[in-house]
């Protein structure tokens, strides 16, 4: 069977921004189709028909801006997103062209030269070729395709409980280990101004927004730290933002030591690391917070574990956030918290006690970890058979 060029029966439209959007609906409005609307059937707006490209039920969109550029969704009755366009193909039922551009997915989220945003590469789109079977042929192979996506979901459903019993496990742990020190008679109960190191600034917020801007955003140079290098208190690899040296001298004061703590403001608010040595120099970003410990009063793998426990430290600080509509972590907020500090040598035999029930647990985790990676590499690798013709 021979290979056709998507692009020869392919046809798009981009969305456009309409004239107008109320929050109800009125008469000559429909329900705008955004990526919200078609991922989780939720309508936020309603937009103007006029001069508007009209979607209708089933039609299939996809995003072409931002950072879920080449996804696709099926649309409702409605106004076409402004990031969003419209397409079918001649000859290809709604199902299968979705499916075929979602095995191009990572290569259709590319950036524009120039600029930190993806975008949807429509030309990498049109220009690949695939089997176009006939309709009856098209629709045995998407049920295939859907066969084997559904025992793939339960595997997924499967791992996706174990991590959460493993999260419930890890919380057990943490709040066992605490409760021991809290109750210690020797348990001192500190602010965190008297954990901080004084032989330089012990706290400090990442740069306002400001103070960099996006032009100053370098591919590589001075790494600048983000919520993306925080794992479960373990420090991860790769960086998003770098700056100049000359940039990076004019934030000396946001420069990042061995051994500093950084702790996520927003986001998953509290999630924590100690920055190694390699990363030594690097500077904190917007969304981060670091502190420096005194280390002859607390240790720093004790004050990770102490700020990971939901019930010691983040119980703390989400009734610190009451009445605020989203939990976002700053100075006053830390200085707030009270922190159960027991003798360093209670801290190492807490640590210890902790480590030596979390490993089995680590371990476990990233058995998981790799089998949803293992899922998702087999999602694409059946429907890479799928459109070469060989999904029986």
């Amino acid at each position: 069977m021979e290979l056709t060029e998507l692009g020869s029966v392919l046809h798009m439209e981009k969305g456009k921004k309409p004239k107008a959007q109320v929050k109800v609906p009125t008469d000559g409005y429909l329900p705008y189709v955004d990526i919200k609307a078609f991922e989780q059937g939720v309508i936020d707006n309603y937009a103007t028909i006029e001069n508007s490209l009209l979607c209708e039920d089933g039609d299939l969109l996809i995003v072409c801006d931002g950072s879920r550029s080449g996804l696709t969704g099926i649309a409702v009755k409605g106004v076409v997103g402004s990031t969003l366009s419209k397409i079918y193909a001649d000859g290809m039922t709604t199902k299968y062209l979705r499916y075929y551009i979602q095995s191009k997915y990572t290569l259709l989220n590319t950036r524009k030269k120039g600029t930190g945003t993806p975008h949807l590469n429509a030309e990498i789109l049109k220009k690949s070729k695939l089997i176009v079977p006939s309709i009856p042929e098209q629709e045995r192979i998407v049920a295939r395709i859907e066969e084997l996506f559904s025992e793939l979901d339960k595997a997924v459903e499967t791992l996706q409980t174990t991590k959460k019993q493993l999260a419930v496990y890890r919380q057990a742990v943490l709040k066992e280990a605490f409760d021991s020190a809290i109750n210690d008679t020797k348990t001192c109960h500190l602010p965190i101004n008297d954990l901080l190191t004084k032989e330089r600034k012990g706290m400090a917020t990442g740069p306002f927004g400001t103070m960099i801007k996006k032009h100053e955003h370098q591919s590589q140079g001075v790494p600048m730290l983000g919520i993306e290098n925080i794992g479960k208190g373990v420090f991860v690899d790769g960086n998003k933002i770098f700056v100049t040296e000359e940039k990076a001298e004019e934030l000396s004061s946001f420069r990042l030591a061995e051994g500093d703590i950084i702790i996520s403001r927003s986001g998953t608010v509290g999630e924590i690391c100690s920055v190694p040595k390699r990363m030594e120099g690097a500077l904190l970003s917007t969304n981060l917070m670091k502190v420096s410990l005194d280390k002859k009063k607390i240790r720093s793998d004790y004050f990770i574990y102490l700020f990971q426990s939901k019930g010691v430290v983040m119980d703390q600080v989400k009734e610190l956030c009451k009445g605020s509509t989203r939990i976002f972590l700053n100075q006053a907020i830390l200085k707030q918290i009270s922190f159960p500090v027991p003798t360093i040598e209670i801290q190492q035999a807490i640590v210890e006690q902790i480590e030596s029930r979390l490993s089995v647990c680590d371990s476990i985790e990233n058995t998981v970890d790799t089998a949803f990676a293992q899922a998702e590499a087999m999602r694409q690798s059946i429907l890479k058979e799928a459109f070469e013709g060989r999904l029986v």
